[in-house]
């Protein structure tokens, strides 16, 4: 897809011979003749660089370039004129332009500077993605077969364009899997735009959706290009899409099928091409039933369905999911914490009703509130609800599972359970990619020499061409 240049000249030949140079170098121009014009452009396209003249009837450059780094702080302006000189230079670098041409434009200097600037913009937005996609953000830890099929599910979704409805509990990483699918898929070199539909009140979810024209509703002092439009070329994700309103989803799901949509108080057709993630903790088919959600969005949903195990069916994952948390906390500086065997197990028995996010909640309050470096039994007992020890139950059920965490009959140590668990799950996943290295380390997410140690340390045999 072209990269898009809003050229802001009075001058109509200026205009022509900067969009006659741009479209040489493959370029798409959008041209107008004042800056009132311009900002009406960029309420409503995705543009990539503007090329601004300094003099002009109406609002001047200089005051232009303002409003644009104030509104569009990451968007590069280059600044052109006939007028020039080193100090109106100086000053236009000063409030954010990334260059400074004079009139008329040489065609070398011209293209190497646009070249120069959308280079820097693209590496900008490539760290916000880096910055986005931590660890943390974008993995699913565990080895147990409930969470090794939904990531096999997710690997298989991500290249594909398919939509997909993520359903689970609170707190069981449906946002992980959005961002996972999102790190595998072909649009992952831009930003996914994420809308929680629970957190918008439903009279700004529209205009958070589509955007709005400028004195649409009061408060509107300006354009605003909504969550649609900023998707546009990529993946747009909708958390907790059974909280919105029947009215917004009877509008949503127009768009949807159509692809087009105006702003709030506007007129003008805006056509997008987005791929579209939900996410929901609610039972859709009983929202239908009572009518507080409509069978057509479902449905125009519902294309791959991913359903995310509660921590209860997992609970095997436990000591994996506890040093990953733990971790995390030691890189923000909280400190270094160790979990004995007889607190994992008995942290088993739990039945974890906020899934991961209570985990990781309950061992955030131990960091920070537990003087100790090892965590042990009673301290866990004295945090957890008081029936836990004493539900034989509950115990009974889980006896199997919990004695796993730590080897059976409580010989074994938790290092010792977590390296036999790693093994098994890197053992099937090589098996499946018939001893491939490469395509192994990917799909667990590993770099490649990672892999290799790992491998080595755990005693898996590689052959020597892998």
């Amino acid at each position: 897809m072209a990269k898009k240049i809003l050229i802001i000249d009075d001058e109509g030949s200026i205009r022509e011979s900067l969009a006659g140079i741009l479209s040489d170098e493959g370029f798409e121009s959008i041209c107008v003749e004042s800056a009132e014009a311009g900002f009406e452009v960029l309420d409503e396209e995705r543009i990539h660089l503007v090329l601004l003249d300094i003099w002009m009837p109406g609002m001047d450059g200089m005051t232009a370039l303002a409003k644009i780094k104030e509104q569009f702080p990451s968007l590069p302006v280059i600044m052109i004129s006939g007028h020039g000189n080193i100090e109106t230079a100086v000053q236009a670098t000063k409030i954010g332009a990334f260059d400074f041409i004079e009139k008329p434009p040489s065609y070398d200097k011209i293209v190497l500077s646009i070249n120069n600037a959308l280079h820097i913009s693209d590496l900008e937005e490539e760290n916000l993605i880096l910055k986005e996609k931590s660890p943390q953000q974008a993995n699913l830890t565990g080895c147990s077969a409930a969470i090794i099929n939904v990531r096999q599910q997710l690997e298989r979704v991500a290249p594909t364009d398919a939509w997909v409805l993520i359903r689970g509990e609170h707190g069981t990483g449906k946002e992980l899997a959005a961002q996972m699918i999102h790190r595998l898929s072909a649009s992952s070199e831009r930003p996914m735009i994420e809308v929680n539909c629970a957190a918008i009140p439903e009279e700004l979810i529209e205009s958070e959706l589509f955007g709005h024209e400028k004195g649409s509703f009061t408060g509107a002092v300006t354009s605003k290009r909504g969550k649609f439009d900023q998707a546009d070329g990529g993946i747009l994700f909708l958390d907790e899409i059974g909280d919105m309103s029947l009215k917004t989803q009877a509008k949503i799901l127009r768009i949807l099928q159509e692809q087009k949509f105006e702003r709030v108080g506007g007129s003008k057709t805006i056509s997008v091409d987005v791929r579209v993630l939900a996410a929901t903790n609610k039972d859709l088919e009983k929202e239908i039933e009572a009518g507080n959600f409509r069978a057509d969005l479902f449905w125009r949903l519902n294309v791959v369905p991913i359903h995310m195990p509660p921590l209860r069916d997992r609970i095997v994952d436990l000591p994996f999911l506890v040093e990953d948390i733990l971790r995390i906390f030691s890189q923000k500086g909280l400190g270094t914490k160790d979990f004995t065997p007889e607190a994992l197990q008995l942290m088993a028995l739990h039945n974890w009703p906020g899934n991961v996010r209570e985990l990781r909640n309950f061992i955030e309050r131990i960091v920070i509130m537990t003087p100790n470096n090892v965590i042990t039994e009673e301290i866990v007992g004295s945090l957890l609800p008081p029936d836990i020890k004493n539900n034989k139950s509950a115990a009974r059920t889980r006896e199997i599972t919990a004695s796993a965490l730590t080897g059976q009959a409580g010989q074994g140590q938790f290092k010792e359970a977590k390296k036999h668990f790693e093994k098994e799950f890197l053992q099937q996943k090589l098996n499946a990619n018939n001893g491939n290295i490469s395509q192994t380390a990917e799909q667990v997410g590993l770099e490649r020499s990672h892999l290799h140690k790992k491998l080595k340390a755990l005693g898996i045999e590689v052959k020597a061409d892998n």
